[in-house]
């Protein structure tokens, strides 16, 4: 049975460090949670994280050996944003942020496996709370400027910077959807400096 790698697979989940590109991201389903404060420190972050991977794993044990159909579980992602964006771009003010956890599933998963794998989640003696919460959504992005980051997450502001302030306005761009990061690496066994995060930022034509 063949392993699909879906980041091998979708040219939006590979980037260069260094270069802003304009990429087009086709409409694509993820398991979604939501929630807001410090993912640092935040109980309702790593509550949120645990639920999301715990039907995601479930999800792809079922999708061997139910309809013969195995994959790679994908990176944690996550949609950012702020009332103000100062405080996630240049302040990084963490217990103002705002997010929504991400994890891609193949276009076979349907929303009748997803239901019937959350129950069964949730219904464990250790679940997190945070599984009923769970949804599957589409997420249609279109076309968005992205860029490879190394290094830990607290040095993003500069890069997030030239990206806003100087790339996408000299592309005649203007940012129209949430801050989106996909995490390459396991921050649990990867040293900071070596961290590999992709940056991404929906866009369209200035009106």
């Amino acid at each position: 049975m063949d392993k699909v790698d879906l980041k091998a697979v979708i040219p939006a989940y590979r980037a260069q460090r260094g270069r802003f590109e304009i990429v087009q991201v086709p409409p694509l389903r993820y398991l979604m949670i939501e929630g807001a404060g410090d993912p640092n420190t935040a109980a309702a972050y790593s509550e949120a994280v645990s639920a999301l991977y715990s039907v995601a794993y479930k999800l792809k044990f079922r999708s061997k050996r139910e309809l013969g159909r195995d994959y790679v579980v994908m990176p944690l992602e996550a949609l950012w944003w702020a009332d103000d964006m100062d405080a996630f771009t240049a302040a990084r003010d963490k217990g103002r942020w705002q997010w929504t956890l991400l994890n891609l599933v193949p276009d076979w998963i349907d929303a009748d496996l997803v239901a019937e794998t959350q129950d069964a989640v949730a219904r464990a003696k250790d679940a997190s709370p945070a599984v009923v919460r769970l949804r599957l959504e589409e997420l249609a992005e279109g076309r968005c400027v992205q860029t490879l980051h190394v290094g830990s997450y607290d040095d993003e502001a500069p890069v997030l910077a030239a990206m806003h302030g100087e790339f996408i306005p000299a592309a005649g761009l203007q940012m129209t959807g949430r801050h989106h990061e996909v995490y390459l690496n396991d921050p649990r066994r990867t040293e900071p400096d070596r961290l590999r995060t992709i940056l991404r930022q929906p866009v369209g034509p200035v009106m």
